[in-house]
């Protein structure tokens, strides 16, 4: 395994973390009144916006999956509205499913919503960003031993701490300790949070300790 190509993917994450970390910081700087319990909605906002930008930058400047091809003014725009289109339907399902899991159906819909963008960010958007728009490629990522490059390691685990971190933080909801964090859906989007910076570290570290057992087949 290459070194440059595992500190490419090291740095990348290590810039992710500290993306999420500075949108708790900075906006408490610059917005009067700013807190991730008192103005939830506005950190969701703030953090999936912040992510999601500095993701499409990572993927321009290390082009981990460099295509010698050159395509088209058109094609590149027509797979950016499907990267766009696939994104919103990926909203769209995770709303589903947070509210076939327990979420108020009518009440708190916006809030769901962002939740569900929030979740969108840290497991869609790496994916069309790595993958592009071609579900047979995320379903050959996301199979057993179907990885071909560490960066391709690096989504299954940040993608799945991030969705077992929003599972997790759903459990305090129901008790009756009465905590500001019990609201919905701040314990479950910051599960998703802390879920997704544990799995760039987790796969960070993984990758980097087997690195030298680390060969996958060719593209």
């Amino acid at each position: 395994m290459k070194d440059t190509e595992i500190k490419r993917l090291l740095t990348a994450n290590v810039i992710c973390i500290f993306s999420v970390i500075l949108t708790s910081i900075i906006p408490s700087l610059l917005l009067k009144n700013f807190s991730i319990l008192d103005t939830h909605l506005t950190w969701l906002c703030i953090c999936s916006s912040s992510i999601g930008i500095i993701n499409i930058i990572l993927h321009m400047i290390f082009k981990p999956y460099l295509s010698t091809r050159r395509y088209s003014l058109a094609h590149k725009a027509t797979r950016f509205v499907k990267c766009c289109v696939y994104f919103f339907i990926s909203c769209i399902v995770f709303h589903g499913i947070i509210v076939l899991y327990g979420a108020p159906l009518l009440e708190s819909v916006w809030e769901t919503f962002l939740f569900a963008v929030l979740l969108s960010t840290f497991t869609t958007l790496p994916c069309l960003c790595l993958l592009g728009p071609n579900f047979q490629i995320w379903l050959r990522v996301f199979s057993k031993n179907g990885a071909m490059s560490i960066w391709d390691n690096n989504l299954q685990i940040t993608t799945t701490c991030s969705v077992v971190g929003a599972w997790l933080g759903a459990f305090p909801i129901p008790l009756d300790w009465d905590r500001p964090w019990q609201v919905w859906p701040i314990s479950c989007s910051l599960g998703a949070t802390f879920g997704y910076m544990a799995g760039l570290l987790i796969a960070s570290l993984w990758i980097y300790w087997n690195r030298k057992q680390l060969t996958y087949k060719s593209r």
